[in-house]
């Protein structure tokens, strides 16, 4: 069953078309999505699981303030699973003990003007065989092992990428606030350079004018 978006959260509990097509796309029990929460917003997610199914959640804050965000998973009854509060990015495996609906939270309660954008990566239950008969009792064919070793070896490739998404997304966010920063302050040091020149015009202006009408004093 897809993740659901929680419609608790005001208008941004209701998620976006794409993304509700994305999720609906996903046959794999596996989400991976991105998006944004803004300042004193909470967005939750839920997923039908069976009870005995390891669950793995991880998740990454991408942009915003200082890069952190409240999380909290809850089981069926209500009992919190998990619960952190300002982290940057975690992981937390779980084995649900029922049958049910579970509840993941994102909270940006805490900020009251820097919105965040959160990656999550949300896995329910272990990926299925590559072939139907990868665990019966004969070994495998060569061309079966190669066909294994090279799906680990994909999985693995699309970890590192994603991983190294996330890092750019991250840089790029860094990088560009360091570039804003850096044009307002060099603003602001040309607005009081043209104000120390002007005054300086001005101050030397007085002193010549002062000096001038002495001289003219003395020698009349």
């Amino acid at each position: 069953m897809p993740l659901r978006g929680s419609r608790a959260a005001g208008p941004w509990g209701r998620l976006p078309l794409w993304l509700l097509v994305a999720m609906a796309a996903c046959g794999a029990r596996a989400s991976e999505i991105t998006f944004e929460l803004p300042d004193n917003a909470k967005q939750c997610f839920y997923e039908e699981i069976a009870q005995g199914t390891k669950c793995t959640l991880e998740f990454q804050v991408i942009t915003g303030g200082h890069y952190d965000v409240d999380c909290r998973l809850e089981d069926p009854d209500g009992i919190v699973l998990y619960k952190e509060m300002k982290k940057q990015y975690d992981s937390f495996t779980f084995t649900a003990s029922r049958n049910g609906t579970y509840k993941f939270c994102f909270s940006n309660e805490f900020s009251t003007f820097t919105h965040k954008t959160v990656y999550f990566d949300f896995q329910v239950g272990e990926d299925p065989p590559l072939f139907p008969s990868e665990n019966r009792v004969t070994a495998l064919t060569q061309m079966e092992s190669a066909c294994v070793s090279i799906h680990e070896a994909l999985k693995s490739v699309i970890d590192y990428q994603t991983h190294f998404r996330l890092r750019e997304a991250q840089g790029r966010s860094r990088a560009e606030d360091l570039n804003t920063r850096v044009a307002y302050w060099s603003i602001g040091e040309a607005i009081i350079l043209l104000v120390v020149s002007i005054g300086q015009v001005f101050l030397l202006k007085s002193f010549f004018s002062d000096k001038r009408t002495t001289t003219t004093r003395v020698g009349s």
